[in-house]
């Protein structure tokens, strides 16, 4: 008679069991979070250190440097692009390159347009040599040419239009003091290409630093973005970060936009690695909360995310410099004046603020 038991209320059980583990109600169904804070990674120099022969490890064993920040918790990597650059180097063909890897890698694209063939700074918005001898008509078409060619080719999901725009863009054409009704045009000329192209594309306009970022985004009402981006060195925009949190807070919510801190770093040593003068290489120039140490680095880094994270505009941050270490070697005159500030030792293994981009 137990057996009997045993036997009939068996598939009864079993029945039971299914309808429990895969005939869940809506209700009963996991939520997928999706993952909309941005950890970011600017890695332009990548293609250009693994052409050299760098070779990058984590935990001592050699490894992709994608691999080690897709696993670390990134998300997000940024690449610049130049018009005509004098190698390969940032051009289209590298940059498009670079972008599919990031997305085989699960990984979101972010696209900064120089609109120059060369490095573009508040000091430096040198037009495209082929495009020196247009007139404005002819350059608002080139610009949305441009910028259509790199939305087909790369499909980025936020593009920024300009680098670091403080005074303008595609000098003399588009300076912001001199020329602002230009270079409002050439903006909002960007905007629409992006608009009509790929919808789906985020943009981004860029202020490097705090200071007139106020007066600088008043600016740019008329144009159509989405994102605010701004850059924060200490070196060159102040050690206060509360200055960082109030700016980002208060312009996020004049603007109504959400606010990306499109680059930051910060040093794990004052020491150097090759015979390339560093960027920041002095006491002075740190934050005395944050020395110049592998775990220094990490808590600026830890300190910059958490104050996005709680600020109802903050959306994400990237990390310049993310892989530029002395990939020319210890003796370089012309190699890496970031080395002390990458993501990877002197040794070429992951630092610790590599746990930055994990998603908590």
């Amino acid at each position: 008679m137990k057996k009997l038991i045993t036997l009939v209320c068996l598939p009864i059980l079993l029945l039971f069991i299914h309808c429990s583990s895969d005939e869940k109600t809506p209700e009963e169904e996991i939520p997928v979070v999706e993952d909309n804070f941005i950890r970011a990674a600017d890695l332009s120099f990548l293609p250009e250190a693994e052409s050299a022969g760098a070779v990058y490890k984590n935990n001592g064993q050699n490894e992709a440097v994608l691999t080690t920040l897709k696993n670390a918790g990134c998300n997000t990597v940024r690449i610049r692009v130049w018009k005509n650059p004098s190698s390969i180097h940032s051009s289209l063909v590298e940059a498009k390159i670079l972008s599919q890897r990031a997305k085989q890698a699960g990984m979101k694209v972010w696209l900064t347009v120089h609109y120059s063939d060369t490095w573009a700074d508040p000091g430096h918005q040198a037009k495209p040599a082929e495009w020196q001898g247009l007139n404005f008509t002819e350059l608002k078409a080139a610009v949305a040419t441009y910028t259509t060619s790199l939305l087909n080719e790369i499909q980025p999901d936020i593009i920024q239009i300009g680098n670091e725009i403080n005074v303008g863009l595609l000098f003399p054409d588009g300076h912001l003091i001199n020329n602002e009704a230009q270079c409002i045009q050439l903006l909002q000329t960007a905007s629409a290409t992006v608009r009509s192209v790929r919808p789906q594309t985020k943009i981004m306009i860029h202020f490097a630093g705090l200071n007139a970022s106020d007066w600088f985004f008043n600016k740019m009402t008329t144009v159509d973005y989405d994102y605010i981006g701004l850059s924060y060195y200490p070196i060159w925009h102040g050690k206060n970060l509360e200055t960082l949190s109030s700016t980002m807070n208060t312009l996020g919510q004049t603007h109504n936009k959400k606010v990306l801190l499109a680059e930051t770093a910060y040093p794990f040593t004052l020491q150097w690695n090759d015979w390339t003068n560093n960027i920041v290489g002095l006491e002075d120039q740190l934050i005395p909360a944050y020395p110049a140490t592998p775990e220094g680095q990490k808590n600026f880094l830890l300190e910059i995310k958490n104050r996005l994270k709680q600020s109802p505009h903050g959306l994400g941050f990237a990390y310049w410099g993310t892989e530029w270490i002395s990939f020319r070697g210890s003796q370089a005159t012309n190699g890496s004046s970031w080395e002390n500030q990458a993501l990877w030792n002197f040794e070429n293994n992951a630092l610790p603020a590599i746990q930055v981009f994990n998603k908590e």
